[in-house]
């Protein structure tokens, strides 16, 4: 006996929606006024920009390219092919590197992990360059590197020239692709991450603070870097976490190194006075069981594969509304193939598109369990009737047997 179609993990029921009207929203006001020549507000988990000017247009990132720098080494340490205590040798141009160091020495070899803190949190144009050559070959081959690993991000704006962000007519990134670029760092690789919360790093008997002053000011603060050249401006990037909503501020082009904290501070105060992450759906969560036709199997559960969340004004919640999307399913399915859609909605926009996979596989049925599907499925076929009323029918008529 086949049992009726169900659906387990409706948002309606995880939030306990009622069908009584619900007050009002306070609205929202607009996002505060910022000095700043390009900037944005993204929700790190879900990528919903909240506030932006100018996010798209490319300008020139200074020393907020070391992100890029730690991201490729980060990407390199997760895959084996270089370890944090490599003795990484200091070549006459690194040790030469102009602007901000960590005062490596020539001739000398350092620890690639005292390398990573140096350009973290000192932001080392010379501790860059020897990461840099001690991965790429050269600073030119890492640059090629940091380039691919932009197509890979999608960061479109963006074309580094150097592992430093010191002026050059071709290095540069807009505001987005440095909040996506942040979101994915924090995301893919955690540990190193931790680094942009240290306050300062010692090296050489030389004890430099963390150029990122939001580490003071700010305890749900935990990264992530500045920036300052003369044709940048003062920039930064700057993500806190809060009651496990994480956003992150991005501003470029600021006129003093107040005015760019400033900015930061009060974009952030503003995304978690009115806005919050929430999580619809866990990794792996049950959220539909469908029938199946012609199958060993009567049928399939329906899960998502990743945690769903979704970034809404704070307080909406109640207001959520999820729409499932599933189709007629026939035998043979295979694991993990798509048999449906979950649409999230909140004041009738859709805020998540959800594919819903199978957890495991169906085969198809002997000839007689197909024959009795295919009778049951022509009859309510024939008199118009949807799929739940032809799962019913068969439910009937097995009961009557």
């Amino acid at each position: 006996m086949r049992p009726a179609t169900s659906t387990i993990g409706l948002l309606a029921l995880a939030w306990g929606l009622s069908a009584l009207a619900q007050p009002a929203a306070d609205l929202v006001p607009d996002a505060p006024q910022i000095s700043s020549k390009g900037y944005i507000l993204m929700a790190a988990d879900t990528r919903v920009v909240l506030a932006e000017r100018d996010s798209d247009t490319p300008l020139p990132p200074a020393s907020l390219t070391k992100i890029m720098t730690s991201f490729v080494a980060a990407s390199e340490l997760a895959a084996g092919r270089v370890r944090l205590d490599d003795e990484v040798p200091i070549s006459v141009k690194a040790w030469r590197t102009g602007g901000s160091k960590t005062f490596v020495r020539e001739g000398t070899k350092v620890r690639l992990e005292d390398l990573l803190r140096g350009i973290v949190i000192q932001s080392g144009n010379d501790a860059s360059v020897a990461l840099a050559e001690f991965i790429g070959g050269d600073e030119e081959g890492f640059a090629n590197m940091m380039n691919a690993h932009a197509e890979e991000l999608g960061l479109s704006a963006s074309r580094f020239v150097n592992a430093t962000g010191l002026p050059d007519d071709g290095h540069h990134a807009s505001a987005r692709d440095l909040a996506v670029l942040a979101a994915e760092l924090i995301a893919r690789h955690p540990e190193h991450y931790a680094m942009y919360s240290e306050r300062s790093f010692e090296y050489g008997g030389i004890n430099q603070p963390n150029r990122n002053r939001l580490l003071w000011r700010d305890q749900s603060a935990d990264g992530v870097k500045t920036g300052l050249t003369a044709a940048a401006g003062y920039c930064l990037v700057a993500s806190a976490k809060r009651d496990g909503t994480r956003f992150i501020a991005v501003t470029m082009g600021a006129e003093t190194d107040d005015a760019r904290f400033r900015d930061a501070q009060k974009l952030l105060a503003w995304g978690f006075r009115y806005f919050e992450t929430l999580t619809l759906y866990d990794a792996g969560e049950v959220v539909a069981e469908r029938p199946v036709w012609y199958g060993e199997e009567d049928t399939v559960t329906a899960t998502v594969r990743e945690a769903v969340r979704v970034t809404i004004p704070r307080g909406r919640h109640e207001a959520l509304s999820a729409a499932l999307d599933l189709p007629r399913l026939e035998a043979p399915i295979a694991a993990g193939i798509q048999v449906g859609v979950a649409r999230v909605s909140l004041d009738d926009e859709i805020v998540a598109t959800v594919p819903l996979l199978a957890d495991a596989a169906v085969e198809e049925a002997g000839a007689f369990a197909k024959l009795g599907d295919w009778f049951y499925l022509l009859f309510h076929d024939l008199l118009g009737l949807g799929e739940e009323e032809a799962q019913a029918g068969a439910e009937s008529a097995a009961a009557a047997e």
